[in-house]
C-alpha cells in the first residue's frame, strides 16, 4: 500500500473517531433543554438544574479529549494532503470560522456555567452549549457531504463557488443527518451513564430521534450512492449502516443501553466508511466540466513528508487510543440526580 493511500484511510479513521466520540457529547448538549423538563415532581432531587448537571457530568471527563480528534484530522489533512486542506479551508472559510466560534463558545459554557450561583448566568452559558452542540455537527455534516458530492473546483484546484454553493440540498440533508445521529447517540449515552427516571426519559428520546434519523440517513446515502455511482462496497456499507441503526433502536427498546450505544457508534463508522469509499480515489471531486479533481495522488505531500508522518503516527496513535480507553474505563459509573449537591452559595 502506498503511503498516500494509508493516510487517506487514517484520515477516514480520525473523522470516524471524531464523529463517534464528539457525536455523543454534541447529543448530550442538544438534550439539555429536552430532558430537564421531564423530572419527577414527587422527587425533590429531580429538578431541572440537577438534571442538567447530571447530563453535563456524564461528558465532563470526555468532551475536551473528544475534540482532539478534530484537530488531529485537520492537522493530518494539512500535512498529508496540503492541496486538499488548502482548497477545503479556503472554499469553506466562513463556514469553518462559524464552526470554530461555536465550538469556543460551547467550551466556555462547560468551563464557566458553574462559576457563579445565578440562574441567569447558568442559562446564558447553557444557550452557548445548546446552540454550539447543534450548529457544530450541522456544519461538519454539510462540509463532509460537500467534499463527497463535489464542489466547483477549477483547473488550478481553486474553489470557485461561495457560501450559498455549500448550502445545497444534499449537503444540508447531510448536516441534518449528522445532527440526528449525534442526538440519538447522545441519548443512548445518557441512558448508559445515568440511573433513575432520566435514564428512562433518555431512552424514549433516543427512540423518537432514531426513527427519524434512520429514514433521513437512508435517503442521504441512497442519494449520494446514486449520484456518485456507488461501488458494491459502498452499497454494502450503506445497507450495514441502516441495519446497525435499526439494531440500535431495538437494543434501546430492550433496555440494553450499552449495545444501543455501540450500535449507533457502528452506524457512524459505517456511514463515514461509505463517504470515503464513495470519495476514493478523489479527496475532493470537482463539479465543473473543465475543472480538476483533487485526488490522492495530486493532492498528496512528498514521500519524505509522508514517511516522517507515518513514523510519528505509528508511535503516538496507540498511546492516544490507550489513554482514551483508560479514561472511559475510569469514568464508567452511572450518575444519579441524588448525587448532585445543591449549588454553593457565595456570600
Amino acid at each position: 500500500m502506498e503511503l498516500s493511500h494509508f493516510w487517506f484511510i487514517l484520515i477516514a479513521v480520525l473523522w470516524t473517531g471524531y464523529l463517534v466520540l464528539e457525536g455523543f457529547d454534541f447529543g448530550v448538549g442538544m438534550l439539555l433543554p429536552v430532558l430537564d423538563k421531564t423530572g419527577d415532581p414527587n422527587d425533590p432531587d429531580d429538578t431541572p438544574e440537577k438534571r442538567r448537571r447530571v447530563m453535563l457530568n456524564t461528558i465532563g471527563p470526555f468532551w475536551d479529549g473528544n475534540e482532539v480528534w478534530l484537530l488531529t484530522a485537520g492537522g493530518s489533512m494539512f500535512a498529508a494532503f496540503p492541496h486538499w486542506y488548502a482548497t477545503m479551508f479556503s472554499g469553506m472559510y466562513l463556514a469553518l470560522l462559524v464552526l470554530l466560534v461555536v465550538l469556543i463558545l460551547r467550551n466556555m459554557g462547560f468551563e464557566y456555567r458553574h462559576k457563579r450561583d445565578s440562574d441567569a448566568w447558568r442559562r446564558g452559558w447553557d444557550y452557548c452549549i445548546i446552540v454550539g452542540s447543534f450548529v457544530a455537527p450541522l456544519l461538519v455534516g454539510v462540509a463532509l457531504t460537500n467534499i463527497v458530492n463535489g464542489l466547483p473546483i477549477d483547473a488550478h484546484m481553486e474553489f470557485t463557488g461561495n457560501l450559498l454553493t455549500l448550502l445545497n440540498p444534499i449537503s444540508l440533508l447531510g448536516g441534518i443527518v449528522v445532527v440526528g445521529l449525534s442526538l440519538t447517540h447522545g441519548a443512548h449515552f445518557i441512558a448508559l451513564k445515568t440511573a433513575g427516571k432520566i435514564r428512562e426519559d433518555a431512552r424514549a428520546v433516543a427512540t423518537k430521534a432514531g426513527v427519524v434519523t434512520a429514514v433521513l440517513a437512508v435517503v442521504l446515502l441512497l442519494w449520494l450512492g446514486l449520484s456518485r455511482d456507488g461501488s458494491p462496497f459502498s452499497w454494502a456499507t450503506t445497507i450495514l449502516a441502516a441495519v446497525a441503526l435499526l439494531a440500535a433502536l431495538w437494543f434501546n427498546h430492550q433496555g440494553k443501553e450499552g449495545y444501543a450505544f455501540t450500535a449507533t457508534a457502528l452506524t457512524i463508522l459505517l456511514a463515514v466508511t461509505t463517504y470515503f469509499v464513495l470519495l476514493f480515489p478523489n479527496v475532493m471531486p470537482t463539479t465543473l466540466a473543465d475543472g480538476t479533481d483533487l485526488t490522492i495522488v495530486n493532492a498528496a505531500s512528498s514521500t519524505l513528508t509522508l514517511k516522517i508522518m507515518t513514523g510519528a503516527a505509528l508511535i503516538f496513535t496507540p498511546i492516544m487510543l490507550l489513554y482514551t480507553a483508560w479514561n472511559y474505563w475510569v469514568f464508567r459509573r452511572r450518575i444519579r440526580v441524588e448525587q448532585i449537591p445543591d449549588p454553593v452559595k457565595v456570600s
